[in-house]
């Protein structure tokens, strides 16, 4: 079977220079080094600073969609750093799909960091005030109907916030359209995959998490006014500074309305004890069926981004996304 992460087209650092270049004669010249691939995008570092992403998945394109219409009008509203799309490419005869670069957030990917859990406190409350803010009603209103105007204007740029915004057709975001915060979905998904994992020999079967899933699969879906969610909050796309500080959140393809459940996934899958007990004490109260959809969220996400780091040799991604299966459930 292909893996489901497998590139449609994969955009190396030569073609890359390339459609920079030709788009963006500002940054012709410009060193180009790979940066970052995921499931949807192949990301390089341009001159040192300037982080552009190209889709891997034709999937990707309505994700890009609503990620350059919701970033600019997210940034300065939120506690950490967001990217702020400022080159938007369009598609050529080199490259088919649009593509878009961002000002470079420092930071690594909590995944990589290693830190163990009782170092992960200050990320912790960084994250939830960050999320307190970004699951504000009144952040869900503004933001809910958006208009990628100001990106598309950087389309025809040469230097990023040269030219006053154009008129553009307006994008509404969908809510929660991959059912992340219904357990009666995510928990046989769930299931598939820790048991794709204990086959294989990378995950022995853990009782508490069997539990959980038994318990929170029949809550069902949520039925409550859905708010701005980042949609696909995971160990990959929290940024830590060298002092174990978030320093940035990324990666924001599947921004949606959803229950905050599908953010607070992280706060499950990628801290424990004191750490964990500090996030959402900065986040506030969490019901406790809320909590239960996050959990298993937590435990299907974790299982696939297992899955994925087994496949790509990823040592570190793999460790950490097997203890956040266990963190999950406890």
């Amino acid at each position: 079977m292909t893996a489901p992460w497998t590139p449609e087209h994969e955009v190396d650092a030569g073609q890359a220079a390339l459609l920079i270049a030709e788009q963006f004669p500002a940054l012709a010249g410009q060193p180009v080094v790979p940066l970052a691939t995921g499931w949807d995008n192949t990301v390089h570092l341009v001159g040192g600073q300037w982080v552009f992403r190209f889709p891997r998945r034709e999937i990707a394109l309505r994700l890009l969609v609503h990620e350059t219409a919701v970033l600019p009008r997210l940034a300065g509203r939120l506690p950490l750093p967001i990217p702020r799309p400022e080159f938007l490419g369009t598609p050529s005869a080199r490259f088919p799909w649009p593509f878009w670069g961002a000002r470079l957030l420092p930071g690594v990917e909590l995944a990589d960091t290693g830190l163990p859990d009782d170092r992960r406190t200050q990320a912790a409350v960084d994250l939830g005030g960050f999320l307190r803010r970004l699951h504000d009603p009144a952040l869900a209103v503004l933001i809910a109907t958006v208009s990628p105007a100001g990106v598309a204007a950087a389309a025809t740029t040469t230097t990023p916030g040269d030219r006053s915004p154009e008129a553009g057709p307006a994008v509404v975001l969908p809510h929660d359209p991959m059912r992340r915060a219904d357990p009666g979905v995510r928990g046989p998904m769930a299931r598939e995959r820790l048991a794709a994992l204990s086959a294989a020999g990378l995950w022995q079967p853990d009782p508490a998490v069997f539990r959980l899933l038994d318990e929170a699969e029949p809550l069902g879906a949520p039925d409550v006014p859905p708010v701005l969610v980042h949609g696909d909050l995971h160990q990959r796309h929290l940024l830590l500074a060298g002092d174990g500080r978030a320093a940035g959140v990324i990666d924001w393809g599947d921004v949606c309305l959803a229950d905050p459940a599908v953010d607070l996934s992280l706060a499950y899958g990628g801290f424990a004890g004191g750490a964990r007990a500090a996030l959402l004490a900065a986040y506030g109260p969490v019901p406790p069926d809320r909590a239960a959809r996050a959990r298993v969220l937590a435990v299907h996400l974790s299982a696939v981004l297992a899955e994925y780091a087994h496949a790509e040799n990823r040592a570190a991604l793999l460790r950490e996304a097997l203890a956040g299966i266990g963190r999950a459930a406890r």
